[in-house]
């Protein structure tokens, strides 16, 4: 499968294309200048020669024309971009990532984009793809740093139940990393707007951090687990004792 990151030349759209190849996909960086891409591309192959198989580069058309497609530009550009390929992207999963954000003195405060979010604005500008909200909260670095797990949970949402089903499969192969359906396209406005609070506590404490959720055993989609023969029986014989 190959994944096309477009605007992918930053720190988040980069990294993510070197952890997608690092897990087996096959990558490519995408930018208004394939120029760019490719000195985006060059660099993660600097860094991690053995993805050089797996990591290519190209324009935004390039890289529209993959199986799944991640739009890794800035917030504001994120739907023209979208609408730049609107063809190439007809019918396919789109991944949104970006948040709109800005900072004010020492806080950072979310913006409220056209639509309420900006996966929202991409799905309308857009509206023959099937857009998924996710990998707002993954911090650059960690991201980057393929050799090591990503402690982190992806909230997903979106209004295509078998769309978000394939990003959440992706999402649970990156080492570390546990998906969590997050309901429908409308709650991209909350999740992206949490990105502020994570990042204010990032400046707060010098750190990065990325959110885990407790209290979630399994996953409610899956199979209830089937009790073995010998345990079903024991039961059984447990319950006849008492009664």
């Amino acid at each position: 499968m190959r994944i096309g990151i477009l605007g992918g030349t930053g720190p988040a759209g980069s990294a993510l294309a070197a952890r997608l190849a690092s897990i087996g996909y096959e990558a490519v960086i995408g930018s208004r200048s394939k120029y760019r891409a490719m000195e985006a591309r060059d660099s993660q192959v600097e860094k991690w020669p053995d993805l050089a198989p797996r990591l290519s580069y190209g324009d935004n058309a390039y890289a529209a024309g993959c199986d799944i497609v991640v739009i890794a530009t800035p917030w504001d550009s994120a739907a023209t971009t979208a609408q730049e390929n609107e063809e190439s992207l007809a019918g396919k999963v789109v991944v949104s990532m970006a948040n709109a954000l800005v900072r004010v003195g020492h806080e950072f405060q979310p913006l409220v984009p056209p639509r309420g979010s900006v996966a929202a604005h991409v799905q309308a500008a857009v509206p023959r793809c099937r857009v998924v909200a996710a990998f707002h909260h993954l911090p650059a670095t960690e991201l980057g740093h393929i050799g090591e797990p990503i402690d982190s949970d992806v909230l997903i949402c979106g209004d295509d139940s078998e769309a978000v089903l394939i990003i959440s499969e992706l999402v649970g192969k990156i080492p570390g990393c546990r998906p969590l359906d997050a309901g429908e396209l409308s709650n991209a406005t909350a999740i992206e707007a949490f990105t502020a609070v994570l990042l204010q506590l990032n400046v707060r404490y010098k750190t990065r951090v990325a959110p885990k959720l407790t209290g979630i055993k399994r996953d409610p989609r899956a199979p209830k687990p089937v009790e073995p023969p010998a345990a079903a029986a024991q039961i059984a014989e447990q319950v006849a004792s008492t009664t």
